[in-house]
């Protein structure tokens, strides 16, 4: 059986697994779907009331019937019904997802474009001034949160100079794509900056370690020009901890930037689940968890296969 195939056939053991902490997980939270509605008033509610309303919700039972039904439909592709937006959970997911993807996407080719040169640029004048200075600013990107990098531009941007970012009004990137590029350009700009300190720093490390690799004091000993001694041959084995480092923080993303959606009122993924964890909707976080999860997995075997695209000594078969 290849690498290949045997990750696959892990994934439905992952999300097995996944699927039970994120039941048990959500139940274990005080109050359920009933309170979260109704609020003070739920107390007024007759035994028969809230019986009926249980059943609605379905969570009249206990815990492994309610986990029985609920996995069933799963593999089925039924995900239940979100009770806070009266939907089937995958159409919820389905039209939040693609605006959360383009931010990802975004942030991470700004993360590499700014990230990459700089980390590349800081390796070969180690311990110079411009090396120190860009060190000092990854240290800040990598140690300010990305709320107040938020907080802050807006405040900028609307006291010095009186304009405010597109906020709230979905634009999606078929119907519009200049305007939805307009939309997520600040958002992905302050979760890339972030990112791109991230990069800069591992990238910085890693090219300094392979500077330092045999093959590349050989290859300086027999005259290759220095451009072409760090863009083709240093450069193709320092990207692996730079691609560990972008598949993780990709898949982050693709969970949802939940603090950077609230500021700027965007509709992804992460401000549903955080929403659905308010109301106790628990369909809706179930199914976003597994989502995500998946996301997860299959950035990961994507990561793996790039790394032997980047360094064909890699073996990914067992022997």
């Amino acid at each position: 059986m290849t690498y290949f195939l045997r990750r696959l056939v892990t994934f439905p053991l992952i999300m097995l697994g996944v699927s039970i902490l994120v039941f048990v997980a959500i139940r274990l939270i005080p109050g359920d779907a009933i309170t979260a509605m109704l609020g003070t008033e739920s107390g007024l509610l007759t035994p028969a009331q809230r019986a009926s309303l249980a059943a609605y919700f379905g969570i009249d039972q206990n815990w492994f019937v309610q986990y029985g039904r609920w996995i069933w439909g799963v593999v089925q592709g039924d995900f239940g019904l979100s009770t806070t937006f009266g939907r089937p959970v995958l159409d919820v997911i389905g039209d939040r997802f693609p605006m959360t993807l383009q931010l990802a996407v975004m942030s991470l080719v700004i993360a590499l474009i700014i990230g990459l040169p700089a980390g590349i640029y800081a390796a070969t004048r180690q311990d110079r001034l411009s090396d120190i200075i860009l060190r000092i600013v990854a240290m800040i990107g990598q140690s300010t949160p990305n709320f107040v990098i938020g907080l802050v531009i807006i405040y900028i941007l609307s006291a010095g100079f009186g304009i405010l970012p597109v906020m709230g009004r979905p634009v999606r990137f078929l119907d519009d794509p200049l305007g939805s590029l307009a939309q997520l350009s600040l958002p992905a700009l302050i979760l890339g900056f972030s990112f791109a300190a991230s990069v800069t720093r591992i990238s910085r490390s890693s090219m300094l370690d392979v500077l330092g690799e045999d093959y590349v004091r050989t290859a300086r000993a027999k005259g290759v020009k220095r451009r072409n001694l760090i863009w083709k041959h240093a450069l193709r084995n320092a990207l692996i901890p730079v691609v560990t480092l972008s598949g993780v923080e990709f898949g982050y993303l693709l969970g949802g930037a939940v603090i950077v959606e609230q500021i700027f009122a965007l509709p992804g993924l992460g401000r549903v689940v955080l929403e659905a964890i308010g109301q106790r909707d628990y369909a809706m976080v179930q199914g976003s968890i597994l989502f995500i999860a998946l996301n997860f997995l299959v950035v990961n075997l994507l990561v793996d296969l790039l790394y032997v695209a980047l360094d064909p000594r890699i073996r990914l078969e067992g022997r």
